[in-house]
């Protein structure tokens, strides 16, 4: 037996274990295990401490207590990501997702603290019963899987993507609205500097840079900052270097039933997007989800946010940017994000490299984020390839919910009048996506009663004509039988004569024929024909087109098979 090199040996290291068949289970070594982990932790670390500093700023913390938030988040966010990609029984997808601190919430916690009597404690309070409820249901609401085929799926990786455009943007322009530079030249600039140097990054054909690109681009943006004085490291290192986490911190939680029940409404938003996450990412490394690992990534989930009071953090879910960062660099193994959950946990112990890491600039993390997300969006689009359009009623389910998903980005008061409640569920556009494509996946495709062949104009199929000497326009699908040319959904395609092809194209352009029964085939002595002898649809009269016309493009036919075109 020949000795093992090590080129084979790294190899090795870089495979899926035996007995597994799931890329995700994919094992790296170690230096790039860090390098990509890390590289997950920049890409989602501006959005896991906006909520702890929204919420610190709004409960009136000080400077202090808002660190400790922030220190939190990172600590509990870790923690979940560990849980929900390497897993235990019953608990984690063991999928590459990465937790963190959900947006769902911000708005009704600041509901809550704005209420008589409310403070930061009566939030944790209501974060804690509210996900103990969600863990309870959560195999229970598992079993919408199956109403999320790929009409619904590629529309909500769809909406996943742009509606997080915004979020890159404001990056892009400084992330605080108040500051003076906010959206200034420089800030903006940096962002693209990063961008394309992200995008050149991408293109080089080493590999390991390409998957890189992202933390070496942060890198380079951060040093481009550094030369335009948009970089500040002259915090890092204040305060102490290393600490643990307080328990109850911020004082025992208090519990209010009306903050409880808009909690729970948040609990079931942040399931819906934690489902939407869970199957892009399966989509994109293609790996196969069913309704039991969908309730072990929920009940995850649920503990994790159940928890995070305790440490004083809130509602935790699966973070978007971190699936487009899947789908970017192509690195599958769920390890990867395992080692990124280490690095949170580490941050959330040592303040100092919280610290450094928050010194990267917000346009830097804005330049990055626009490629993530775009990513994102391109792959949900990408998914929807796979859905058939014609003869149905797909393309208003995608286009109705992928506009309600970007109502509340354009507009973000546009559901102001309406209860507390639904704001909660259709201020997200994510969430609005979901519940749109879910409600009319149901109305359009499972339950059929009184939906009529032909539906609507939206739903309309392509209407087709062929000649008998020019059949260029036959598709792969399309078969001879009896005579007859049929599409892949065994309706005919008519054969028309060779001058009447521009007449009859131009009355389908102006609507007047809106069905391929409406296409009359007109014979030589101008009088329609309909399957008759003179059509030359006929057996006969095909056989002949075939005869006199030797030259024919079309080509290779089996024996009672389908004739394709070169």
């Amino acid at each position: 037996m020949s000795a093992e090199t090590p080129g084979r040996r790294a190899r090795r290291k870089t495979t899926v274990p035996r007995g597994s068949d799931r890329p995700e289970d994919e094992w790296l070594p170690i230096p790039r295990l860090a390098m990509f982990g890390l590289q997950h932790v920049l890409t989602m670390y501006g959005g896991i401490i906006a909520v702890p500093l929204i919420i610190g700023t709004a409960a009136g913390l000080t400077g202090e207590q808002t660190a400790l938030l922030v220190t939190a988040s990172l600590f509990v966010g870790g923690l979940a990501t560990v849980l929900q990609s390497v897993g235990l029984p019953y608990l984690g997808a063991k999928l590459p997702l990465v937790q963190g601190v959900s947006f769902a919430g911000v708005a009704t916690m600041l509901a809550i603290l704005a209420g008589p009597g409310n403070d930061l404690t009566t939030v944790l309070g209501a974060v804690i019963v509210a996900s103990l409820a969600g863990f309870v249901i959560a195999p229970f609401f598992a079993s919408i899987i199956r109403f999320f085929p790929p009409v619904v799926t590629g529309t909500v990786i769809t909406a996943i993507g742009l509606s997080l455009i915004p979020v890159a943007a404001n990056w892009s322009m400084g992330g605080d609205s108040e500051a003076d530079d906010y959206g200034s030249l420089a800030n903006i600039t940096l962002a693209f500097i990063t961008l394309g140097a992200i995008m050149l990054l991408s293109k080089i054909g080493s590999a390991a840079i390409s998957r890189l690109s992202i933390l070496l681009g942060l890198i380079l943006g951060t040093a481009v900052g550094g030369l335009m004085g948009l970089t500040d490291f002259t915090e890092v290192g204040d305060g102490a270097w290393a600490s643990l986490p307080g328990v109850f911190a911020f004082g025992v939680p208090t519990f209010d039933a009306a903050a409880i029940i808009s909690m729970f409404i948040v609990i079931l938003v942040a399931k819906t997007e934690t489902v939407a996450d869970l199957i892009a990412v399966s989509e994109i490394i293609d790996t196969r989800v069913d309704r039991r690992r969908i309730a072990d990534g929920l009940r995850a989930d649920m503990l994790s946010s159940a928890i995070a009071p305790v440490f004083g953090s809130f509602t935790q879910t699966a973070f978007s940017q971190n699936v487009g960062l899947v789908a970017l660099t192509r690195v599958k193994s769920r390890f990867v994000v395992a080692a990124g959950g280490v690095f949170l946990v580490t941050m959330g112990l040592l303040p100092v490299l919280g610290q450094a890491i928050a010194a990267i600039p917000m346009p830097v993390l804005g330049g990055a984020g626009i490629m993530l997300f775009g990513t994102v969006a391109g792959s949900g689009i990408r998914y929807l390839k796979t859905v058939a359009f014609d003869g149905n009623m797909n393309l208003i389910i995608v286009s109705a919910s992928l506009a309600f998903a970007m109502i509340p980005v354009v507009q973000e008061d546009f559901y102001h009048a309406f209860p507390s409640w639904f704001q909660t569920i259709f201020h997200s556009g994510i969430s609005s996506a979901a519940v749109m494509a879910v409600l009319l996946n149901l109305l359009f495709n499972e339950l059929r009663f009184g939906t009529p062949k032909d539906p609507s104009v939206f739903a309309a199929k392509p209407i087709r004509v062929l000649s008998p000497t020019n059949l260029k326009e036959l598709k792969e699908d399309d078969v001879f039988v009896d005579g007859r040319f049929l599409d892949c959904d065994g309706e005919e395609i008519p054969v028309v004569p060779d001058d009447k092809v521009a007449e009859i194209r131009d009355a389908i352009d102006a609507g007047e024929i809106t069905d391929t029964s409406q296409v009359q085939i007109v014979a030589e002595s101008g009088r329609p024909a309909l399957h008759g002898e003179d059509d030359p649809r006929s057996p006969d009269r095909a056989q002949e087109s075939e005869i006199a016309d030797p030259d024919s493009e079309v080509t290779d036919r089996e024996p009672g098979g389908p004739r394709r075109p070169e």
